[in-house]
């Protein structure tokens, strides 16, 4: 009989949101091979305060996943230091109920606060979380959810980090005593795999992300205004930084080179990787970007501020290059080395291709077990 595994988290999509911790979603479908698991998704939102007042349904892909989602009552800016509280409280009231009907063996919880600390709050059985980013960066720096953290961490078995630099900073912040394990994201390399070399006469630029402040799309742009015509910047996602952006590309000139292409479906995003030059980064921190991992299996070559774990897999020259974070003039520099000096695309998609979601999934599928077992 397979071990039973809850997965709680609110970084789990929906019809609504598919692209919401898809990292999550990937990890849970390759391990189904291995465990049973149940969803619980959870849905922070200030409409939670009504009954009834949302509903939210699966995608199709995930429905072997049983998926089953909680509104949670919310209050933004001022509620860090009860919002945990308020989520512990929508658990105590929800988990009687999944228990019914699948009696969980152990606990996956994903976002350390404040999904981690009720989860670890809420149930008696062995807890394994993940740390996903921003979840450390973020809120290390603030004392009750910092306090929150460790206590979360206390209480459980074992804490997955998307990279070194996370663990890192855990350690450093005092976690502990469950052991701080790094386990790389993987890529799906059937969707990310090089291709001929682009063959379109301008050299393209390709910045893959959500618009928003701490990716610093605005240092991107300012950066490739010091590249050569007729050199483009594409740029994929959404975000509330695009009509700004878009002002700004105009304010420097450069508006017919830059393309806004909006969300992009995984297999759009990988065509467009085939078809770049180069990926760029600008961000102020991160964990370890999935969008790294897809380039450089796509062969892609990477530029990015030196932040979070993007060190941990662009290490060498033969890879890309790495600049510091807010440096306009050393990001510019490298993006021209960079599409002046081609580098080794097949080299950097055989390094890519190795980083596969089953590695990801046997790593995490033994410290699960070893959780289990105590």
């Amino acid at each position: 009989m397979r071990p039973r595994l809850l997965f709680v988290s609110n970084l789990f999509p929906d019809a609504g949101e598919p692209y919401r911790g898809l990292d999550n979603v990937t990890l849970l479908h390759h391990l189904r091979d291995r465990w049973d698991i149940q969803v619980l998704a959870l849905r922070p939102s200030l409409k939670a305060w009504l009954r009834g007042s949302q509903s939210w349904r699966p995608r199709d892909m995930d429905l072997p996943l049983n998926p089953q989602y909680l509104p949670v009552r919310y209050v933004p800016k001022l509620g860090g230091v009860f919002n945990h509280r308020l989520m512990l409280a929508a658990l105590r009231q929800a988990l009687p109920e999944v228990k019914k009907s699948f009696a969980w063996d152990l606990v996956l919880a994903s976002w350390l606060f404040p999904d981690g600390w009720a989860v670890t709050q809420a149930v008696k059985e062995p807890c394994v979380l993940i740390a996903q980013g921003s979840d450390v960066h973020r809120y290390l720096g603030s004392k009750p959810r910092r306090k929150a953290i460790l206590e979360a961490v206390s209480r459980s078995r074992a804490v997955i980090t998307r990279s070194n630099s996370l663990a890192a900073l855990l350690t450093k912040a005092g976690a502990g005593p469950a052991p701080i394990q790094p386990v790389h994201n993987g890529v799906d390399v059937k969707i990310f795999h090089p291709g001929p070399p682009p063959a379109g006469p301008a050299k393209t630029v390709l910045f893959v992300g959500n618009l928003l402040p701490v990716k610093n799309p605005a240092l991107l742009l300012r950066a490739f205004a010091k590249v050569p015509a007729p050199a483009r910047l594409v740029l994929a996602g959404k975000g509330p930084l695009r009509d700004s952006l878009e002002a700004q590309a105009t304010e420097l000139g450069i508006s017919g080179r830059v393309q806004f292409l909006g969300p992009l479906l995984a297999l759009q995003i990988a065509a467009q990787m085939r078809e770049a030059d180069v990926l760029c980064m600008s961000s102020l921190n991160e964990g370890l970007p999935n969008v790294v991992i897809e380039a450089m299996a796509s062969g892609l070559p990477v530029v990015a501020t030196d932040v979070g774990g993007i060190h941990e897999v662009i290490d060498q020259p033969w890879k890309g290059a790495l600049v510091p974070s807010g440096n306009e003039s050393a990001l510019a520099a490298a993006l021209n080395e960079a599409l002046t000096k081609p580098l080794d695309r097949a080299r950097i998609a055989a390094y890519g291709q190795t980083l596969s979601w089953e590695r990801t999934a046997n790593a995490c599928d033994e410290i699960l077990r070893r959780a289990l077992k105590g």
